[in-house]
């Protein structure tokens, strides 16, 4: 009952400096306790792996035509761009994440070095997260890359979250192959 009467004021709450310090430190320690345990699964590494052979030569007038029939996929019955992201093993993991989550965990989708959709537990607006930080701050910056977004309410998923990304390195090779968002329910670690 009394994170309903929260809702509201996230907004207002993570304006001040120390709340916001306060949410990125809770993230991180989520990430840490809950996110970090999954997060190099070998059915993610395998399925980023794969896509990256066949995305490596795209050119940006490629994935802008991908990103393009994605959105122009969204609501409609006919999906053959939308479909392969989230029907796949990769897809069913992260679902299985979301669910066990406890609704801490509001979507999951992993992208690859090119910054397009590999899989996804729910749709996503777009195809190509590659302009965003949640690549160009993780994938874009390296194994190490790391990145926590400003609370918002996501339109996907009608809620209030912020984004915790990650890059994807394949432990085999020590090579940053691609990144994984995860939306935290900003509620969940408030």
């Amino acid at each position: 009952m009394m994170k309903h009467a929260i809702a509201p004021l996230v907004p207002v709450l993570m304006a001040t400096p120390l709340m916001a310090q306060d949410f990125e430190a809770a993230a991180q320690s989520y990430f840490d306790a809950e996110i970090s345990e999954w997060a190099t699964a070998q059915v993610l590494i395998d399925a980023v792996n794969a896509q990256n052979e066949m995305t490596a030569s795209y050119s940006q007038a490629d994935i802008d035509a991908l990103d393009r029939a994605w959105r122009d996929e969204v609501g409609s019955s006919s999906t053959p761009t939308i479909t392969p992201v989230l029907e796949n093993v990769a897809a069913s993991f992260l679902r299985e994440r979301v669910t066990g989550s406890g609704a801490a965990i509001t979507e999951i989708f992993v992208t690859d070095a090119q910054g397009l959709n590999v899989a996804a537990s729910d749709l996503t607006s777009d195809y190509w997260q590659g302009d965003e930080a949640k690549h160009s701050e993780t994938y874009g910056q390296g194994v190490n890359g790391f990145h926590i977004s400003e609370i918002e309410l996501d339109d996907s998923t009608q809620r209030y979250q912020a984004q915790v990304s990650f890059t994807l390195v394949d432990p085999s090779t020590g090579q940053a192959i691609g990144a994984v968002t995860v939306g935290v329910d900003a509620e969940s670690l408030m």
